[in-house]
């Protein structure tokens, strides 16, 4: 009792911000995998205090939820500690908010919450966006005087790292700059895009780069958020990296790596591994059901970059597929083991490798059958051409 009482003590010594700060930190490590000692308790005692509902994902607080509004569209939950290209960890939020409000600008984030609040007071929803609206754009601009210089951005890594250790968390605040930068803009271009692609065929692949190309014109850094949103459209990520493969003179992964959208193989992969963290805690928690299909989701896109681009394996985009997919396969092996020999384990099933069935090998022997005409074709167009 002494300890907990002491516990409570520390607690309340800490400002609001810092305690939520602690709160989200503590399941950040958590999600990571790394277990502190009394953090349950800890964890516990704050949810109580920050989230009525007992939610286990952080939840801003009103004015820094209307700063961050328009990122909602990009936020993740979890903890991945990859970069995540075109996308921002929901967890970052809170201690990014801290450092706003301590050390990037801390009166005037006084007076916009102060604002803030006597407008949400008011109900008056207009002025709170307009409020918010002039923040960000103050935000963005400190922000940009403060990446100016090698010496100041390192002096904000540093503050920044005060609040967290996270490795993506200033990677994060580049991304806030980019897209609240951007602005309209890619709320423009995610309303015009279909509510969902069901089949991102050629002519909607071709369809969706013109927009791409439109847009990527004048918001160049914002891309990877507009890349993002499409992905978000997607049956299934991987689909994501047809915007490169269609557009590659080949199916080589040299070919691929030279198209102006190759940067998808890399978000791809950023949601392998999104899955793999997944996977890990689902296993954690014995929900075994959620780790099968987490599996053959993973399957389906590892079966789907090494049918659709020719050499992978000696790219740097093979590389990262094999260390994750050896992740994976020692974290299907660890469970498995906990059962005996002679009882089967349904992550143990040939099943979820749909590929790795009659239908999946014939079906792999197609796509290589199709492409060896296509490439036979466009050698005779070519030869016929120099004729």
């Amino acid at each position: 009792m002494d300890e907990i009482d002491r516990l409570s003590e520390f607690l309340q010594r800490l400002t609001p911000l810092s305690r939520s700060c602690l709160l989200s930190e503590l399941e950040r490590l958590e999600l990571c995998g790394i277990d502190m000692p009394g953090s349950p308790e800890i964890q516990s005692r704050l949810r109580a205090e920050f989230r009525k509902d007992g939610s286990t994902q952080a939840r801003a607080t009103s004015p820094s939820r209307y700063f961050f509004a328009p990122l909602e569209l990009f936020l993740i939950d979890g903890a991945p500690e990859h970069p995540n290209m075109g996308r921002i960890s929901r967890n970052t939020l809170t201690p990014i908010w801290e450092w706003i409000c301590r050390d990037l600008l801390p009166t005037m984030a006084r007076d916009y919450i102060k604002a803030i609040n006597d407008q949400v007071a008011a109900n008056n929803p207009k002025e709170v966006l307009k409020i918010a609206s002039t923040f960000q754009t103050k935000v963005v601009k400190v922000l940009e005087s403060t990446f100016a210089s090698a010496e100041s951005t390192e002096f904000a890594r540093g503050k920044l790292a005060q609040y967290t250790a996270s490795r993506t968390a200033f990677d994060d605040v580049r991304k806030m700059q980019h897209v609240l930068r951007a602005g309209n803009v890619l709320t423009k271009f995610n309303e015009k895009l279909p509510e969902k692609i069901a089949k991102f065929d050629d002519g909607r692949v071709a369809q969706i780069t013109a927009q791409l190309d439109a847009f990527g014109k004048a918001n160049a850094e914002a891309l990877p958020f507009a890349l993002a949103l499409v992905a978000r459209r997607l049956a299934t990520p991987w689909q994501l990296s047809r915007l490169a493969t269609k557009a590659a003179a080949s199916k080589s992964a040299a070919d691929i790596a030279a198209t102006p959208y190759a940067c998808v193989v890399h978000m791809v992969l950023d949601r392998l591994d999104d899955k793999r963290l997944a996977l890990r805690i689902a296993l954690r928690h014995n929900r075994v059901l959620v780790a099968r299909d987490l599996l053959a989701e993973i399957y389906d896109t590892e079966y789907s970059l090494k049918v659709r681009i020719d050499g992978i394996e000696g790219h740097e985009w093979g590389i990262r597929l094999q260390q994750l997919m050896d992740a994976i396969a020692a974290l299907v092996s660890a469970e498995v083991a906990r059962f005996p020999s002679n009882v089967g384990h349904i992550l143990g099933s040939r099943r979820l490798r749909s590929h790795d069935t009659l239908g999946g090998k014939l079906t792999y022997l197609a796509w290589k059958g199709r492409d060896a005409v296509q490439e036979g074709a466009a050698a005779f167009r070519k030869l016929i051409g120099q004729t």
